[in-house]
């Protein structure tokens, strides 16, 4: 019988000891240093951002010398750009601070990352269940017109809203057919979605609307304005008047997560994709959960073009409006490794990544061009495993063939 003296181990003795805690805590630390410079902190020295940083990295390097050698470093580099950030902020005027950051770029990169979301947990449910969905292209592409034309003919939004998720259910039913029972080439199958959709959607934008915009009047969905918020300082601009497809892609990541990871149809829909064999053999119907998930991904990314033309792009549509949207969707979720919150994270990256863009072209069309290239670029290096690996479904993209 041992009479050693036992010490209670503290909350943080135990974040210290734990390299994963470090780590993260670093780059948020890192990633805070560089917004101290910019609305709505009003401090005008990079002294607040060295320390700051300064932490970021001696948390970094608590976290190599534990083991965590990428993520530590990743945490390192957040720090030393922090700082580097926050140091440039404090030499550029606060007239151009407040025009490009302000309250209302929160506001601007929730709207653009919207559509990502729904895009990208689409995606996710149908990698989730073994089937590598391209084609979320196309089925948004689909959901944006249909959405726009269900609201003018209808005469509500909500109409145009169930119209283009059901077009994009339909579409992605005809698109699990070929995946799933035929076993045709998933990449090759979904590349021919997007390209059937841009068909579908210009041969009925000429007929029905000769090739122009949409007319004017069309019910647009809503936005919510929230007067215990709306009338604050910098919250109010900020999320006081989000539209309602913003606040429903909040929910839908709770949503998510709670189904894949913590009912059984999502520990169904995770097995399916991982050994489908295995989900046979104790009874799961693995076409079923497929299909059911693919479906579910297209009525999801239809939502999303739905919102894109119906919500943000105020009741208009044009050719090929998505311009690359289901893929930077797809990227989102590579980047989120297939999980809910990792995919909403990447979202609001490319979001915050086009917003900023949006307004650096009064300065500098160049520094506009590279901020639109640098969410790509964040992803290749996401799969290169440099920040940390990125692991899909064992039995993602792989035909299943019951015996």
């Amino acid at each position: 019988m041992s009479w050693a003296p036992q010490t209670r181990q503290t909350p943080v003795g135990k974040w210290l000891r734990n390299p994963v805690a470090t780590g993260y805590t670093g780059m948020a630390l890192g990633v805070f240093a560089a917004f101290l410079g910019i609305p709505p902190f009003t401090s005008r020295t990079a002294t607040w951002s060295l320390i700051v940083g300064i932490i970021a990295i001696m948390c970094g390097i608590a976290t190599v010398t534990r083991g965590r050698k990428r993520l530590g470093l990743g945490a390192i580099a957040t720090g030393i750009g922090g700082i580097g950030l926050g140091y440039l902020a404090t030499r550029s005027s606060v007239d151009n601070l407040n025009i490009v950051f302000n309250a209302s770029l929160i506001a601007q990169t929730f709207a653009f990352a919207t559509p990502l979301v729904f895009a990208a947990i689409g995606g996710m449910f149908s990698e989730r269940s073994g089937v590598v969905n391209i084609g979320l292209e196309g089925m948004m592409l689909m959901g944006a017109f249909w959405g726009v034309w269900g609201a003018d003919v209808g005469g509500s939004w909500v109409v145009g809203l169930l119209v283009g998720m059901a077009i994009g259910a339909v579409l992605a039913l005809v698109y699990a057919v070929f995946a799933i029972h035929l076993r045709a080439d998933q990449i090759v199958g979904g590349t021919a979605v997007n390209f059937l959709a841009l068909g579908i959607t210009g041969y009925f934008f000429f007929q029905l609307y000769h090739g122009n915009y949409v007319s004017q009047g069309v019910s647009t969905i809503p936005n919510i304005k929230l007067p215990w918020i709306s009338g604050l300082h910098f919250l109010g601009p900020a999320i006081g008047n989000l539209n309602l497809m913003i606040w429903v892609s909040f929910m839908l990541v709770i949503a998510s997560y709670i189904v894949v990871f913590k009912t059984p149809i999502g520990l169904r829909i995770r097995a399916c994709g991982e050994h489908p064999r295995a989900a046979d053999t104790v009874g799961i119907n693995v076409y079923a959960v497929r299909y059911g998930a693919v479906v579910l991904s297209g009525v999801l990314a239809a939502a999303g073009g739905v919102y894109l033309s119906d919500g943000f792009g105020g009741g208009t549509f044009n050719d090929n409006m998505t311009a690359g949207r289901g893929f930077i969707a797809l990227a989102a979720m590579i980047f989120g490794n297939w999980r809910p919150a990792g995919a909403f994270a990447a979202a609001l990256l490319f979001g915050f990544s086009s917003a900023i863009a949006l307004r650096l072209q009064v300065y500098s069309p160049s520094a506009s061009t590279l901020f639109n290239v640098l969410p790509y670029v964040l992803t290749l290096i996401a799969v290169a495993g440099v920040i940390g690996r990125t692991v899909a479904p064992a039995a993602d993209g792989k035909p299943y063939r019951k015996q």
